[in-house]
This record gives structure tokens, C-alpha cells and sequence, in this order.
């Protein structure tokens, strides 16, 4: 982490009270962040994310910021999360219907293509729906698959992303950020003080929560071939009993038949004593 600077934070000046408890010291006038928490706090989001992957829940990714765009698209596609890398539309969480409906329509455009309906347009109403689908991949083509708000947020520079912290907390969607010296961490759930201006830094930081992910999403993958190799034994357990009990109903039967013959000729011996 020293050497990706994630401790160095920003002017003296320009810090936020409410950071103190995570600032270790002062030099040549920047703050310099106590990497010990940092540590503490990585893993205990780390856990989070993992715990999330693992019951088969999704995690939006934002950062808009252009240290950060590359870095973060890259990771989360390769977890399969949806991520933010362009701008936050206004009400993404708080109005999603709306963002879903926008979805929908980049997804018309593309069943248009694949139909021949798109070629029988004029070329003009061709151009403007190409615009129009360039437009909406650039701002949400990373969050076609994501049918339903997201069980957790995971931001970098939460002064940047204020408006997406802000609907997240409305929604009580828990909030994982890197958060820097001059940041309010308050809304915050779980907080990582870091330096969130470093590409080193928020890569490293990106590493350590997508291989958390992927160790839940293996964990995933490991229970439901568990439970479909154990699906047959079951259903095999449940019959065995059924098949067990047959022989035990015939020999039951043979045993009740042997006294009832015994007894008949006693009976038709009886009237020729008397």
C-alpha cells in the first residue's frame, strides 16, 4: 500500500474533522492516513463483498472520475457486476423503472438489427437510433443486465459520487467507498481510508475486493453442485424405505395365514368328539 501511495492524503487545509480517527500524522502539510485501519477496514469490506457474491447478490461499481473509469470497468466486468464509469444518471436507484425502461429500449434497437427491421427505415430515422443507442450504451450498456436495484454500492471518491451515495442511503443500500481525508465518511457504511486519486492505489484496493467476490461467487458455484449431486441420493433415501417394507408385509402375512390353518381343523374336529 506505501508503495501505491494509498496514504497520502490531501492538503492540511482543505481535511475534514470527521476523518481525524483515520489520519496518522501530518507532513509538509498533506495528511498522511494511518495504513493499520486501512488494512482493518479492506478486509472487513472485503468480507462483505465476498458474503454478497456468495448468496448470489449484486454490487454496483461507480467511479466517474478519470483515474479511476478504466480501472473499475475493467475489474467489475471481470466479476460480472455492473458498474458506472460514464456519468450518474439523476435517480438511477431512486427512479429505476424509468433507468430500466431506457435498458429496454438499447435492447429494441438491437432486436431491430437482428430482424432486418432496422434496414427498412430511412437512412435519416437510421442515423438518429444509432445516436440515440451510441448514447445510451456509453451511459448504461454496463448495467443492461442488472434487473433489479443492487444489494450494495461500492464507490470511489464519495465527493464526486455524492448524488449516488445520496440515493443509496434513501434506499438504505449499504455504501462501501474509498474515502479520502477531505471526504465526510458519515453516510458511509463501511469505510476505506485511502487515497482515492491514485490509480495504483484504487487498483490495488480494486484487486482485494474482486478477488473477495470471486471466492464467493466459487463458494457459489461449489453449493449448487453439491446440492445437485445430493438431489439424487435423497430421492434414492426416500424410495429405499418403500422398497424395504414389501418383503416384510408378504413374510407378515405368511406368519398371520400359518395359525388361522392351524386353528381350522381344530374347529372341524370339534363337532365329531361331541
Amino acid at each position: 500500500m506505501l508503495d501505491a501511495g494509498a496514504h497520502f492524503g490531501h492538503l492540511a487545509r482543505k481535511w475534514n474533522p470527521k476523518m481525524a480517527p483515520y489520519i496518522f500524522d501530518q507532513k509538509n502539510g498533506i495528511h498522511i492516513i494511518d495504513l493499520h485501519k486501512s488494512v482493518v477496514k479492506i478486509d472487513e469490506a472485503a468480507e462483505v463483498l465476498k458474503e454478497m457474491a456468495r448468496s448470489g447478490r449484486k454490487v454496483l461499481f461507480v467511479a466517474t472520475k478519470k483515474q479511476a473509469k478504466d480501472v473499475v470497468a475493467t475489474k467489475a466486468a471481470e466479476v460480472n457486476m455492473p458498474s458506472v464509469t460514464e456519468r450518474w444518471p439523476g435517480g438511477m436507484l431512486t427512479n429505476f423503472p424509468t433507468i430500466r425502461k431506457a435498458v429496454k429500449k438499447m435492447n429494441t434497437i438491437d432486436k431491430m438489427k437482428e430482424d432486418g427491421t432496422f434496414e427498412k427505415l430511412a437512412k435519416r430515422e437510421r442515423l438518429q437510433v444509432e445516436r440515440q443507442r451510441a448514447k445510451l450504451e456509453k451511459n448504461l450498456g454496463s448495467i443492461r443486465d442488472m434487473s433489479r436495484l443492487p444489494s450494495a454500492l461500492f464507490v470511489v471518491d464519495v465527493q464526486k459520487e455524492a448524488n449516488a451515495v445520496k440515493e443509496a442511503v434513501r434506499l438504505n443500500i449499504p455504501v462501501i467507498a474509498m474515502v479520502d481525508t477531505c471526504c465526510d465518511p458519515t453516510p458511509i457504511d463501511y469505510v476505506i481510508p485511502a487515497n482515492d486519486d491514485a490509480t495504483k492505489s484504487i487498483e490495488l484496493i480494486m484487486d482485494v475486493m474482486c478477488k473477495a467476490i470471486s471466492e464467493g461467487l466459487e463458494e457459489r458455484k461449489l453449493e449448487k453442485e453439491k446440492e445437485a449431486d445430493a438431489a439424487p441420493a435423497e430421492e434414492a433415501a426416500a424410495e429405499a424405505p418403500e422398497r424395504k417394507l414389501r418383503p416384510r408385509r408378504g413374510a407378515a402375512a405368511k406368519a398371520e395365514a400359518a395359525p388361522a390353518e392351524q386353528a381350522a381343523p381344530a374347529a372341524a374336529e370339534a363337532p365329531a368328539a361331541e
